[in-house]
C-alpha cells in the first residue's frame, strides 16, 4: 500500500530478497532522496549473500542499499551504485505517486 493506495510488487529470489519478506509486514515511512527515490530504515540489515556488487536501478525498482542497511524504491532511473542490491519492482504507473509527495507511508505486506 502506498499512502493508502494497494499496489503489486514482485520480489525476486535473491537471498535479500528473501530475507526482506521475512520482516514483512513493515509500516514505513519513505522519505525523498535525491529526487529520485523514496528511503527508509529497515529494522535489520537484510543478508547480502551472493549479491553483486552494485546495480543500476530503474523507475519501479526496490532496492537494498547496504552501505546505510535502507530500503529504497526508485521512482526515476538512477546510475549504477555500489552496495546498491535490487529486491523486486513495483509497476511504474505506482512511482507517479512516489514522486508527488516527500514523504509516503507504505505498508509492505505479503499477498494473500
Amino acid at each position: 500500500m502506498i499512502n493508502g493506495t494497494p499496489v503489486d510488487a514482485t520480489l525476486n529470489d535473491a537471498a535479500a530478497a528473501r530475507d526482506f519478506a521475512d520482516q514483512l509486514p513493515l509500516d514505513l515511512t519513505l522519505t525523498d532522496f535525491h529526487q529520485t527515490e523514496k528511503i527508509a530504515d529497515l529494522p535489520r540489515r537484510l543478508s547480502t549473500s551472493g549479491a553483486p556488487e552494485g546495480a543500476t536501478p530503474r523507475a519501479g525498482d526496490l532496492a537494498y542499499y547496504a552501505p546505510w542497511g535502507n530500503l529504497a524504491v526508485f521512482y526515476r532511473d538512477f546510475p549504477y551504485s555500489d552496495g546498491l542490491i535490487i529486491l523486486g519492482h513495483i509497476p511504474e504507473s505506482a512511482t507517479e505517486q512516489l514522486a508527488a509527495a516527500d514523504e509516503v507511508p507504505v505498508t509492505i505486506e505479503n499477498a494473500t
